[in-house]
């Protein structure tokens, strides 16, 4: 799991052992990671495309992204979704409806731009916020400072509850999904199954999962903050299509399926039968 794993690949392909790699994302190209992180996982990525006996791409992109620049194909395999009946945990919830935002505190994420569409958003839609960074990340000063000044904004950090984090999913009026970098998204996959109404981030990546079953924009906070409104005026798709596409293309029966074949593959070409 990760190109980082291509430095110990020489050494396995020496002792004759196959190598299936799931590649991950394109990290070199997440900005979060520092010049040194980046040629790690460039360098790695080269001795993956060397030396790695199958390779597994998690998007169509990234597939043709590897093509084009390590000359590799592999296997499609995506991530899945979990189909539940959710129960809303009333309790917990924020005043409905509601627009909400998963995303790690990075810039990759679009985090910060959506920030800054809060206060578009709010004139129609409360917000929920979940992430979180270090007290000194500006995008987690930013977040608590809307939530301290703004009754209609919720910073709920870090959640780890799934339950909590399935029912935000399902109750949202609006999930905005900003990931602009990276191929099939968990998170994404995940909502899907749980029939959100999605805004996306406008790349390769989130129209590939997606479908025509989404609002897609730029990075700029004004468009975010219109399309937000304007899905939860109009839905671009009902919650049951949604769900569909997850069911039909993310299942985790699938995905489970595709790994256990790749790897009895690689396991007959070391092990032949008898």
């Amino acid at each position: 799991m990760n190109v980082a794993n291509g430095f110990w690949m020489p050494l396995l392909r020496a002792r004759g052992i196959p190598v299936v790699v799931n590649v991950d994302g394109i990290e070199w190209e997440r900005a979060k990671w520092n010049r040194f992180a980046k040629w790690v996982f460039k360098m790695g990525a080269r001795l993956t495309a060397r030396f790695a006996n199958e390779l597994i791409f998690d998007a169509q992109a990234i597939a043709q992204y590897w093509h084009e620049h390590f000359g590799r194909t592999g296997t499609f395999i995506p991530y899945g979704g979990e189909p539940l009946q959710v129960e809303p945990l009333l309790a917990e919830m924020p005043p409905t409806p509601f627009a909400l935002v998963v995303a790690r505190f990075v810039p990759e994420n679009t985090v910060g731009e959506f920030l800054d569409a809060v206060d578009v958003i709010t004139s129609e839609l409360d917000v929920v916020i979940v992430g979180a960074g270090a007290a000194d990340n500006p995008l987690q000063v930013q977040a608590q400072d809307l939530a301290a000044t703004n009754s209609r904004v919720h910073h709920r950090g870090h959640v780890s509850d799934d339950d909590l984090l399935h029912s935000l999913w399902d109750q949202a009026a609006v999930y905005f999904h900003g990931h602009s970098v990276g191929g099939t998204n968990p998170a994404l996959v995940q909502a899907m199954a749980l029939g959100s109404h999605v805004v996306a981030r406008d790349t390769v990546y989130n129209r590939e999962v997606l479908g025509e079953l989404a609002r897609f924009v730029g990075p700029d906070p004004a468009e975010i903050g219109r399309a937000v409104i304007e899905e939860y005026r109009a839905s671009t798709a009902p919650k049951q299509d949604v769900k569909r596409r997850a069911a039909e293309h993310y299942s985790w029966e699938s995905v489970c399926a595709a790994y256990e074949a790749t790897i009895r593959r690689m396991v007959a070409r070391r092990y032949p039968p008898a």
